[in-house]
C-alpha cells in the first residue's frame, strides 16, 4: 500500500486482496488521525472510472450531510450504523439501520444521486466496502448548507444532538403509522 494522506491509502497491486490483518492495520491508523477515519482504495488513482474503497469509521465521528452527483453503494463488513437520508430542508426522509450480515439489519444499500445523507456509527468501528463511479472530483459532492462544517465543534455537537432527537422522533412516528 502507498500512503496518499493520513486518511487514504492506495493499493500498489494489480490483483487486490484484503484480509483481516489489513483491516486491523486500517483500524489502528484510524485511531491515530484527526478525523478518526481511513480508507484503502482498491483502484489505482483518483482518475480511475471505478472507485472501490474499504473504509473504517470510528464511533462518534461527524459526517457532514452531503449528496453526490453519482450513485454509490455500501456493503457493511463489520459494525453497525444508522444511515440517515435527508430532504432538502434537513428533515429525515428515511432511516436505514445497517450492520454486518449476521446482524439481521440491512448490510447493503445503493443510493441514487442527489440524496443528502449522513451516518451515525453505533459500534466502535464501522468497516464497509464502498463503490462509486470515478473519477474523483470534489465538485461532485454538495454539502448541506444547513449542516455545520466539521471544524465548528460546538455547532457539530448541537447538530448531532438534534439529529439524534429527530431520529428518535422519526422512529416513533413510523411505529405509530404501522400500529
Amino acid at each position: 500500500m502507498r500512503l496518499f494522506n493520513e486518511e487514504v491509502y492506495f493499493t500498489k497491486d494489480d490483483v487486490v486482496k484484503v484480509k483481516r490483518s489489513i483491516i486491523n492495520f486500517l483500524k489502528s491508523k484510524s485511531l491515530k488521525n484527526k478525523r478518526k477515519r481511513i480508507r484503502l482504495c482498491a483502484h489505482k488513482n483518483i482518475k480511475d472510472e471505478l472507485h472501490e474503497m474499504f473504509i473504517v469509521h470510528n464511533k462518534g465521528i461527524y459526517i457532514r450531510p452531503h449528496k453526490h452527483l453519482k450513485e454509490e453503494s455500501l456493503h457493511v463488513i463489520s459494525g453497525r450504523a444508522d444511515i440517515i437520508l435527508l430532504n432538502e430542508n434537513g428533515s429525515i426522509k428515511n432511516l436505514i439501520h445497517i450492520g454486518e450480515y449476521s446482524s439481521g439489519n440491512d448490510f447493503y444499500f445503493r443510493l441514487p444521486p442527489s440524496y443528502y445523507h449522513t451516518m451515525i456509527i453505533k459500534s466502535d468501528f464501522l468497516i464497509f466496502h464502498e463503490t462509486k463511479a470515478g473519477p474523483f472530483d470534489k465538485k461532485n459532492t454538495t454539502f448541506a448548507p444547513w449542516a455545520p462544517e466539521e471544524t465548528d465543534i460546538e455547532k457539530v455537537t448541537i447538530f448531532q444532538r438534534s439529529l439524534k432527537t429527530k431520529i428518535k422522533n422519526f422512529g416513533q412516528s413510523r411505529k405509530k403509522t404501522h400500529a
